[in-house]
């Protein structure tokens, strides 16, 4: 999916909305148990019952590698079921040297042919570019994120430039890919950066996870993050996927995912007319 599709989807559902399928097999509703594969089961309710109003599905593989072979297989099955107009995120954070982040960058899109995979830039360019190599496929850049570590190395100032470390982070990788094929992870939380943000990446997407449960401002982060593109995957997890444990879950969480499109939609007429 190129940017401009991306976009396109944006406008015809009013929505910059990603919802995290972060399915804990611990948080599944009871009656789901059961099921020959609870979270798939779970995941494709989720999927039907917000599909009209998300424009990207961001699976954190994490939740599904704990569960072994099952849980890969659940993940496999739920890449499938997800329509093919919708944008898919790997939230993997891989991030190696060499032949190993190859190796990664064809699991994800080779073997389980995601649109896009999340990646640490910690280790230079080598640990990122070999994701790049696939045609048509993005990589999320960790940039700035919202967790309580974040200000060890992510907010040093570094003295030769007065700039952050994020800020470098950034730059340096915008000289190995065009906005066409390189997002940025900005957390909700730090919605205070993101006119920086935008200062440094004025053409890129932003991911950005953090609103709803964790507490981010949807109308700060638009305010703030949005391009004449809108440039922005709002992504919600819990707020979701998590708002029922009963067995009107997938209804409640549709109710949940319109609430957001609806403001979404608000915000985009307000910053693109």
């Amino acid at each position: 999916m190129t940017r401009d599709q991306l976009f396109e989807q944006i406008k015809t559902k009013g929505s910059y909305l990603c919802v995290g399928l972060d399915t804990d097999i611990r948080k599944v509703p009871k009656h789901l148990l059961g099921e020959e594969d609870p979270v798939f089961e779970f995941n494709k309710r989720i999927i039907d019952a917000t599909k009209d109003y998300a424009v990207a599905y961001k699976p954190n593989t994490a939740f599904y590698e704990a569960m072994g072979s099952q849980g890969w297989e659940s993940l496999r099955k739920t890449l499938e079921y997800i329509p093919k107009d919708i944008f898919t995120i790997a939230d993997a954070k891989r991030g190696d040297i060499g032949n190993t982040s190859g190796l990664y960058a064809r699991a994800f899109f080779d073997n389980m042919d995601f649109d896009s995979v999340t990646v640490a830039p910690y280790m230079g360019s080598d640990s990122v570019k070999p994701f790049l190599d696939f045609e048509g496929k993005w990589v999320i850049l960790l940039a700035l994120t919202s967790n309580q570590g974040s200000h060890d190395f992510q907010r040093c100032e570094l003295k030769e430039t007065e700039e952050e470390l994020y800020e470098r982070v950034m730059k340096t990788s915008m000289e190995w890919a065009s906005p066409e094929q390189l997002m940025f992870v900005v957390g909700a939380t730090r919605a205070d950066a993101l006119r920086k943000v935008r200062s440094v990446a004025p053409d890129n997407f932003l991911l950005v996870p953090g609103v709803g449960a964790q507490g981010g401002s949807l109308e700060e982060v638009s305010a703030n993050g949005m391009n004449d593109k809108c440039g922005l995957l709002v992504n919600s997890s819990r707020g979701i996927i998590y708002a029922s444990q009963g067995e009107d879950f997938a209804e409640v969480a549709r109710e949940k995912a319109k609430e957001l499109r609806d403001e979404m939609a608000v915000y985009l007429e307000r910053y693109l007319g």
